[in-house]
């Protein structure tokens, strides 16, 4: 009574259209994959690429200013001195880490990858 050959045709064509639905799927699992994954890499890629050019940029900013004060101070003080600046920094860096670093991180990583 409720297999008629119209039924069993429907039913077929139904899980044909659940297989290609399934695939579809994938593929769009996939891609979306891959996109998250360019778009990590370029950040990355952007994030060390500025943070190399920032490194540079201090060394030759670092001299520049120990060589300003070697006048007034000698030039042993004034290597000391811009030594105990980045000291300084350094110490403020990991004291305030999780409000400077983890934090944008972690917002700007969630956005990057829950982006649809």
């Amino acid at each position: 009574m409720f297999s008629t050959d119209r039924n069993i045709e429907t039913i077929g064509q139904l899980v044909e259209v659940l297989k290609h639905y399934i695939g579809l799927q994938g593929e769009y699992v996939k891609l979306d994959v891959i996109e998250k994954f360019v778009r990590l890499t370029t950040v990355l890629i952007m994030a060390a690429v500025l943070f190399l050019l920032i490194i540079i940029t201090m060394i030759y900013f670092s001299f520049a200013a120990a060589f300003a004060l070697a006048p007034h101070t000698g030039l042993g003080w004034a290597f000391s001195i811009v030594a105990v600046f980045y000291l300084l920094i350094l110490i403020l860096f990991v004291l305030f880490r999780k409000q400077w670093v983890e934090r944008p991180l972690v917002k700007f990583l969630a956005s990057l990858l829950m982006e649809k």
